[in-house]
Parts: C-alpha cells; sequence; structure tokens
C-alpha cells in the first residue's frame, strides 16, 4: 500500500494570552505513512478516531522551563491529549487488530503507541456514541463524580453553587449534587447554556454576563458547597457569601489561563468562616473512586437519566479554532474533534 498523509496538529508558537488559531497551533500534512510496513517496535498503530479538548491544554502551551502539573507540549511537536482511536496493527500481546482503545494520543491521524501505559482498552454501550466515553462517561465525567464524593460532604438540604454548570464537567456536578438533595446554584455564559442547567435539575440558574454573582449569592446562599472552575472575582464573591465550615472543591481558574491569576481580595475569610479549601487532580483521586463511577454514573447516562452536551467539530484542521472556543467559552458542550469514522 503506498504512503499516505498523515495530518498532524503542531504546537507552534507560545501564545501571549489566548491561543491564536493557525499561529499557536498549525495543522500540519507534510508527513507520510505506509500502514503495512511503518515499524512498530513492539508497539500498536492506531487510527484516532476522536480527540478531547480541554481547558487544561491551555497550561501546556508554554515554554518548558515553566514548571506546572503537567509537562508543556514541546514546539515543533504534535498535540497531545484524550482521545479514542482503533488498532490497526499490533505488535503488543495485550491488544489485538480492530480493539478500540482509550487514553493518551498525539493529535494527529495515525500514532503508533509504543505500549499500553497510557492507554487502556475499552468497550461501548450501543446506545452511546463513542464521543460520550471522552465526555461524560470519560474524564470530565470522572472528574465530577470523583472531587464531589471525595470533598463535598454533601448533606440534605445544604446549598452548593457551581460555576460553568452547562460545561462537561459542571453539569454532572449539578445532577450528582441534585441526587444528594442539595440545593444548586449554577451559573453560565449564555442564556443558552442556562436553559440547559434548569433543564438538569438546578434549582437558581443565571447568565454571569448580565447578572451580578453577589446579588444571586446573597439571596439564595449562603452557601455549603462551591464547585470552582473559574477562579477570579467569582471566588472571592462565593468566599463572601459562604457559610460556616463551608466546602470549597477547587477544580480549575479559566480565568486565570489566558491572561494571569488573581490574588484573592479577602483570603482572611478562610479563617475567619473556617473553609476547607480542596484542590484536587482525577488522576490522583481515580484509583479510588472508578469502579464506582462505572457503576452509578454510566448506568445513568445509557438510560438517559443523567443527560449531557457535546460540541463536536469535525477535522484535526479545527483543533485552533476549538482550543480558543473553550477558552473564551464559547463552546456549547464538551469539546470535541472527531478525526476520522471508522
Amino acid at each position: 500500500m503506498a504512503p499516505v498523509t498523515n495530518g498532524r496538529v503542531l504546537f507552534n508558537a507560545i501564545p501571549e494570552d489566548y491561543p491564536v488559531p493557525g499561529k499557536t497551533v498549525v495543522y500540519d500534512t507534510t508527513e507520510t505513512i505506509d500502514f503495512e510496513n511503518v515499524p512498530l517496535n513492539g508497539g500498536i498503530l492506531i487510527k484516532v478516531l476522536l480527540l478531547s479538548l480541554d481547558p487544561y491544554m491551555r497550561g501546556r502551551l508554554r515554554a518548558p522551563e515553566i514548571e506546572s502539573y503537567m509537562p508543556a507540549f514541546p514546539l515543533g511537536e504534535p498535540l497531545t491529549g484524550g482521545g479514542i482511536g482503533v488498532v490497526l496493527r499490533s505488535e503488543n500481546d495485550a491488544v489485538k487488530a480492530g480493539t478500540h482503545v482509550r487514553g493518551w494520543l498525539a493529535h494527529q491521524q495515525y500514532y503508533i503507541a509504543p505500549n499500553l501505559s497510557m492507554l487502556e482498552v475499552i468497550d461501548r454501550d450501543s446506545k452511546l456514541d463513542w464521543s460520550v466515553y471522552i465526555g461524560a462517561a470519560g474524564m470530565p465525567g470522572e472528574t465530577a463524580f470523583a472531587g464531589w464524593r471525595e470533598y463535598s460532604e454533601a448533606k440534605k438540604g445544604e446549598v452548593a453553587f457551581i460555576t460553568t454548570g452547562a460545561g462537561p464537567v459542571g453539569s454532572m456536578v449539578i445532577q450528582i449534587a441534585k441526587q444528594d438533595g442539595v440545593k444548586v446554584i449554577a451559573s453560565a455564559g449564555s442564556e443558552e447554556k442556562v436553559k440547559f442547567m434548569r433543564e438538569i435539575g438546578a434549582d437558581v440558574v443565571f447568565n454571569y454576563k448580565t447578572t451580578d454573582v453577589r446579588e444571586v449569592l446573597k439571596k439564595e446562599g449562603p452557601i455549603d458547597i462551591y464547585w470552582d472552575n473559574v477562579g477570579g472575582d467569582t471566588l472571592d464573591a462565593a468566599m463572601e457569601f459562604a457559610a460556616k465550615h463551608s466546602r470549597f472543591i477547587e477544580c480549575g481558574q479559566i480565568s486565570g489561563y489566558n491572561q494571569g491569576y488573581q490574588p484573592m481580595k479577602n483570603p482572611g475569610l478562610i479563617f475567619a468562616k473556617c473553609m476547607h479549601f480542596h484542590g484536587f487532580l482525577l488522576a490522583v483521586l481515580r484509583p479510588k473512586h472508578s469502579a464506582a463511577f462505572q457503576a452509578e454514573v454510566v448506568p445513568k447516562l445509557v438510560s438517559g437519566e443523567y443527560k449531557f452536551t457535546e460540541d463536536i467539530s469535525h477535522g484535526l484542521d479545527k483543533v485552533g479554532d476549538v482550543l480558543l472556543a473553550i477558552q473564551k467559552g464559547t463552546n456549547k458542550g464538551k469539546a470535541i474533534v472527531r478525526v476520522a469514522d471508522e
């Protein structure tokens, strides 16, 4: 078989603030691959089907000397991240051709994985598309479940404030919190997203771009649990209207990802109100909560009891646009790039 194009998304330039499509990352078609003859050296050849694009990826678009909890993307090399692919060839006895794998994939059409250390063999329920397994039934859903179960200490009748409540993590937190009998206040950045939050059970919903968060929290609080995806002034507001012994679950702070983090306005509230702050990474909590997530959450996605939204773009050349949309908050669901059909 003649070599075919192996399109790739390369990290081209470190952005000053927001990533710029076509500059920060570029779509490259100069590489080719021969499926039948390319050396695998004991690895597996994967056709990439779906890629997950997520807010944390902005932090990897940085200079390598800047330390963080995840490594920087190497300049000139393909981006990497969560995804799903199908195995075309294998020299690994643990996986056969035709098997689907989920995990760490390069942002390219075809990828040779040296081993399965960053991948898992996965099957799907026929009622769910593969895309759901990198969204509500994947990392975002697991993040919501593990963080809430580990740190919320939710009691029936308590009040929770959940930011980015229409996003892939926040929307799952809303639904899990409601099943725990919690009153949920939730915010998002468009009327369409506000409507979705209401549909999935949030008790009080508002558009933070048109409504004063402090007015809402003053009326509907005090809050016992705060799920933070945004940081910045919204975090300050949550602290101002928090109850004593409130739990703050720090999942992310996207307001600081592109233009820098702002300091807390009144950190003294932490001890004055006996607050509990919990920052977490899913990789740390996953071993403890993965089995319960599969048993409790995935069946509810299959049955339709838990709702989710997806924003699927087609083609690797759309990655740059999707990365920017996530940072700007203009995506309308879990951001996924469909690289190819099977």
